[in-house]
């Protein structure tokens, strides 16, 4: 039961555990999405190396076999970057900074993307304070 500092008046619990909301580490560092957008954009490379190959070689085969060592590689590669990437840093960093940057590129997405409510005035901003602190 929780104690009458750890609830409100509705008897809504105020106290969560730190970590119980937080999405678990797969594979590599990698959350589930992390590594299914990792995982996609390596078989999506895959594919496009595997169309010209199989061509050349006249070997269909080809195709699923760089999917497969695409995907391999980019879970291992980009696992190990994303790692680096996301040490020390908060658990939306990574959503936050593709969202930060899809919104500056491509500004037509930016309300599709939820980009409306990020900050992305570039410039110098002022506290409005003198530089006279002690007088007073």
């Amino acid at each position: 039961m929780a104690t009458p500092a750890e609830t409100t008046r509705d008897a809504l619990v105020t106290f969560l555990p730190h970590r119980l909301n937080r999405q678990p580490v797969v594979v590599r560092g990698l959350t589930a999405d992390e590594l299914w957008i990792c995982a996609g954009l390596s078989a999506a490379a895959g594919l496009v190396l595997g169309v010209p190959l199989a061509w050349l070689t006249r070997s269909i085969a080809m195709v699923p076999t760089l999917i497969v060592a695409g995907i391999a590689l980019g879970v291992f590669v980009g696992g190990g970057f994303l790692r680096s990437q996301k040490r020390g840093r908060p658990d939306t960093w990574l959503y936050r900074q593709l969202q930060w940057r899809l919104t500056l590129r491509y500004p037509v997405l930016a309300a599709h993307l939820g980009g409306c409510r990020l900050i992305t005035r570039t410039g110098r901003w002022s506290t409005r304070r003198t530089a006279d602190r002690g007088a007073a």
